[in-house]
């Protein structure tokens, strides 16, 4: 295994986004497209995170490991993300190809291992590694800075979290002695033990991780091989490095970005369900938003098209428009209805005299004049007709088969939206 590279050298950064999570979860927004191509907060897809967190970063040479429905994930990567040429830039998806046998990604650490090739063809010093569904904002240069010095061969972003989520992260346990190094690594366990200073929290696993490049290709090489394992990331091949004492954390809150306030800085959700999906629209819309898509010292970039300007104007009735606490993306007309607390994405029409309130619309919906939507997500292209509602009446909305989850009614993308019922005049015969 060849030596680390020095603190005082500038190491050769390869970075690997994973990106082939299906996103059960999810469901129905991943009906018919991979979790890190979900629509977030109007224009983005939530791989923009990830990826705006590693360029950033100064890291310009990232390929995107993807499988589950890819096709409007390679085609968001590949028309959005293009690098120079000329220096030797990319940012390129990488599709699971069947390389070391006729089976498919067995899971995040097999998918590595399916790609070595990558990896022998750029000759990196260090891999960072990361997830593609998680908002953000990180500069992995500082973490990789810290993982050299400490001549550690693995280094994983812990974040704290409330103990009673442990069982949805990996939790990790630090030496006593030593904080920077892992004593122990448990994936999603059910009976966790509370931080010496926090008790009520835990030390979780962000997904991501930065690695001395032989070691991982050694890692993932012998994990292929071994009887029982999951092939996973933070299930096989971090506890492999933790029972060597090669394994170092790099806390979260020491992570200093360029631009953020104290009210956004250590953001970071995990949107894997709909309810925190949801949450982190709501954090984007408050008057004060706990994660600031505003700061422009570390953009978010991203994509959405030729759009015109976002319009508010009053009805074809003269009704007026009134919108609060709300992200207008390109595109949207918000014409004589009422909009508060609510993302809207590209090319959305609200009608006259329509109420759209605590929702998340995606591109293309229609929302009917006179219409109600409450707490609801609307997927491309749903049509809410006149006078119609959803998220009034939960039980009206699942007798019309719709999705209702932590208490929020989720159409996926093209749902047919019955019109509603004809009013019956209970003074006829």
């Amino acid at each position: 295994m060849s030596a680390s590279p020095s603190p005082q050298a500038r190491p050769k950064v390869l970075a690997i986004v994973l990106a082939g999570g299906e996103g059960k979860r999810l469901m129905p927004l991943t009906a018919d497209r991979a979790k890190p191509a979900v629509p977030f907060a109007g224009i983005y897809r939530l791989i923009d995170f990830a990826l705006s967190n590693v360029v950033n970063s100064g890291y310009l040479k990232v390929v995107v490991l993807t499988q589950y429905k890819s096709h409007s994930l390679d085609r968001h990567v590949t028309q959005t993300w293009r690098m120079s040429t000329m220096l030797g830039n990319y940012v390129t998806p990488v599709p699971a190809q069947q390389r070391v046998g006729k089976h498919w990604y067995l899971g995040s650490g097999d998918a590595i291992f399916q790609s070595l090739n990558l990896i022998k063809d750029e000759k990196p010093d260090i891999v960072v590694v990361v997830g593609a569904d998680h908002v953000y904002r990180m500069d992995f240069a500082q973490m990789v800075a810290q993982h050299v010095e400490s001549g550690a061969a693995c280094t994983v972003a812990a974040i704290r979290q409330p103990i009673g989520l442990a069982d949805q992260f990996g939790v990790i346990e630090v030496e006593p002695s030593d904080p920077g190094r892992i004593r122990a690594f448990h994936e999603k366990p059910t009976d966790p033990v509370g931080l010496p200073d926090a008790p009520s929290e835990v030390l979780a696993s962000m997904g991501n991780y930065v690695f001395d490049a032989d070691a991982l290709v050694e890692a993932v090489t012998r994990d292929a091989t071994t009887t029982g394992s999951q092939h996973d990331m933070g299930g096989d091949i971090v506890p492999a490095f933790v029972r060597r004492a090669q394994a170092g954390v790099y806390d979260y809150r020491d992570n200093v970005v360029p631009g953020a306030t104290d009210r956004d800085r250590g953001y970071w959700r995990d949107v894997g369900t709909i309810g925190s999906f949801y949450a982190a629209h709501m954090d984007v819309v408050s008057p004060l938003p706990v994660f600031n898509l505003y700061n422009f010292d570390w953009p978010i970039y991203t994509s959405y098209g030729p759009q015109p300007p976002a319009k508010v104007v009053q009805g074809a009735d003269g009704t007026p428009a009134q919108v609060d606490q709300a992200v207008l993306s390109p595109g949207t007309v918000v014409s004589g209805g009422t909009v508060t607390r609510s993302v809207l994405s590209p090319s959305v029409g609200v009608g006259s005299g329509a109420l759209v309130e605590g929702s998340v619309l995606m591109q293309g919906v229609r929302i009917g004049a006179g219409a109600v939507v409450r707490g609801a997500i609307l997927d491309k292209n749903v049509v809410v007709p006149p006078g119609a509602r959803i998220g009034v009446d939960h039980e009206e909305d699942r007798a019309r088969g719709f999705h209702v989850e932590d208490g929020l009614v989720v159409l996926g993308k093209d749902h047919p939206f019955p019109a509603p019922a004809p009013a019956t005049d209970p003074a006829a015969p």
